[in-house]
Parts: C-alpha cells; structure tokens; sequence
C-alpha cells in the first residue's frame, strides 16, 4: 500500500538543543520588551516640578550644552496662549510672541539662557520646555510650575469696635464661623490671581461675657482665634479720616 506524502505534512521533533535555544530567543524578546518598557516610563517621568510662591519670582534653567546654536523657551499653561521665547546665537538676536512683560530671559541670554517670570501668578502655572539646538542635536528639558499660594488669616477690631474676620485662600472660598453664633452675612471677593477673601463682621446680641471667637475652614487653612473688642470702642464719633487717633479715624487693628 503506497502512501502518499505532501510537503508540510510531517515534520521531525524539534532536538533539545533546538527548544533550548527557541525558549532562550523568548527569554531575550521578553528582557527587551521590559527594558523599552522601562525607558519609556523614564522617559514620561522626566518632568521636573517645581513651585513658586504667589507673588514672588521664580527661575528655570537650561542644563549647559556646548556649542549652542538656538536656544527655545516654549510655555503653556493651564489657560491662555502659548508663549515662546527664542535666541538665535549666529545672529545674536531675540524674539519673543504671545509673551507678558514678566516673562523674560533672566540675563543675557548669550551667557545665560534662563528664564524667570516676575510676580508669578496663578495663570503662570503650567509646562514650561527649554529646548537647546546644537551639532549634537535637540535637547528638552521640561518643567511643570505650580503656584503656591499661602493661606491668611486676620482678626482686628474695626472703627466702631466690632470683632472682624479675614480669610484668604486659593478658590473655592473660606467658610467663616463665629462662636458665640452670629447673625452677619460673609461677604466674598475675588481676585485676577485666583485667590478669594472672604470677610466677616461679628453681630451678635449678647456674647455672655465671652470674647468672640472666629473659625476659618478650608483645604489649606484651618485656624480658631478669639479677640476682645469692648475696650476698644471708640469714646466719640470720627471727626477727620485725615487725621490721627484720638482727632481722626483709627485704623483697623491686625491681631498676627
């Protein structure tokens, strides 16, 4: 009985040392895919975050690179425009688009290719990249800003002696309570840099011999402080805003 074969059909099991070494390209493929893996998660993480304080300046730097012959501030924050930086070293000229007055190299950018941004504001936040040129190729470096914004506090007395309370905090706003309870509604105000102060007058009948006591709730603060306003009730009405205590209007008294 004849049998009949076809290419494909019948295949020789594989040797040991075949298998070794198909199970060893595995192992390798496996160690590679881990490995790229690996870098691209270096490669996403390499943001570098940094924080300026509301109102201050901050500065950001380009790492030294030989040879430069373009250096980019590129800027995008959370809202708003794209702003770009750019120096041409060849030509030895700036440019400069969509950016404020207080965004700007922090030296000569020549020598130092820097950037600070003056009085920094909420709207500053975001991703700021600096990309050099030079024979070696392009270069970034990124950076993430956050603006941190201090929480206040204030408790003063004002003209007519009545207990007042102050707090400033990054949105949303401060809630304000008073102990003993009081039947003043908080006014709100919000500014341009993303901050909210919210001020309270104490009103209250009768505060049974207490000094009155404000608390201030909020993410960032939590603060309870008492003050004692009766002795410092004013003993005649404002005569002259112009004019010092006694003769004119006192000023409000900040309790730190």
């Amino acid at each position: 009985m004849e049998i009949s074969q076809q290419a494909g059909w019948c295949k020789k099991p594989a040797s040991p040392m075949n298998t070794r070494a198909a199970l060893e390209a595995v192992r390798n493929t496996a160690w590679t895919i881990v490995l790229l893996t690996s870098a691209a998660v270096m490669g996403a993480s390499g943001i570098s975050r940094v924080s300026a304080n509301l109102g201050h300046s901050t500065v950001m730097t380009c790492p030294n690179r030989t040879n430069i012959s373009m250096v980019t501030w590129k800027i995008n924050p959370k809202t708003g425009h794209q702003c770009t930086l750019a120096y041409l070293i060849d030509k030895d000229s700036t440019g400069k688009n969509s950016c404020s007055d207080r965004i700007n190299w922090r030296s000569r950018p020549d020598w130092d290719q820097a950037l600070e941004i003056q009085q920094v504001g909420k709207a500053d936040e975001g991703n700021y990249t600096c990309e050099v040129v030079n024979a070696d190729g392009n270069f970034h470096y990124l950076y993430h800003l956050t603006v941190l914004v201090a929480p206040r506090m204030a408790l003063y007395c004002d003209d007519h002696g009545n207990p007042v309370c102050e707090a400033e905090t990054v949105k949303p706003a401060a809630e304000i309570s008073w102990v003993p309870e009081s039947n003043s509604t908080p006014r709100a105000d919000s500014h341009g840099n993303g901050t909210v102060t919210v001020v309270s007058r104490f009103a209250a009948r009768s505060t049974n011999g207490k000094n009155p006591t404000c608390i201030v709730s909020h993410a960032t603060l939590n603060e309870t402080r008492s003050i004692n306003c009766s002795s410092r009730k004013l003993p005649f009405p404002c005569l002259s805003p112009g004019l010092p205590f006694p003769f004119g209007c006192s000023s409000p008294q900040h309790i730190p």
